[in-house]
């Protein structure tokens, strides 16, 4: 597996009390890219399935979580419209075995297959585990 992603889906789950297992054969032979995208995609499904008709379900979330000195906030739209802007401003290249571009891609993966419409921001933080972390959290709260 890709540790980092791992925490990451393990903190979406937790916060947003889901109970998953996730389970992938990727190609990280080649890189994380794969990986990354397909939990994304898997997880946007098993969320949209879950979901059901929409009907009855309160259309607009939001939520804020901090990790030490990050803070961040998520907005999401059960539009049946897919769009997401993701901005967490992380500087490192990788945190762990992930690359930290894939963290906004998961993120916009999950969206397109979820069919939301989803703002996540960092609004603050140095340390990029803390940023991504929070923003996960904070989109937990939000679903």
């Amino acid at each position: 597996g890709v540790g980092f992603l791992d925490h990451m889906i393990h903190a979406l789950a937790k916060h947003s009390g889901w109970s998953l297992i996730v389970e992938c054969i990727g190609d990280l032979h080649i890189d994380d890219h794969h990986t990354t995208e397909d939990c994304g995609i898997a997880l946007g499904d098993a969320f949209k399935q879950a979901l059901g008709q929409v009907r009855g379900v309160k259309r607009f979330g939001f939520g804020f979580a901090p990790l030490d000195e990050a803070l961040s906030r998520a907005v999401v739209d059960l539009s049946n419209r897919p769009y997401s802007v993701i901005e967490l401003g992380l500087k490192r290249e990788k945190i762990g075995d992930l690359s930290c571009e894939m963290i906004p891609h998961f993120l916009e993966s999950f969206t397109e297959a979820a069919r939301l419409t989803v703002h996540v921001d960092c609004l603050r933080g140095f340390n990029d585990h803390h940023r991504s972390e929070s923003a996960f959290k904070a989109l937990a709260v939000a679903l």
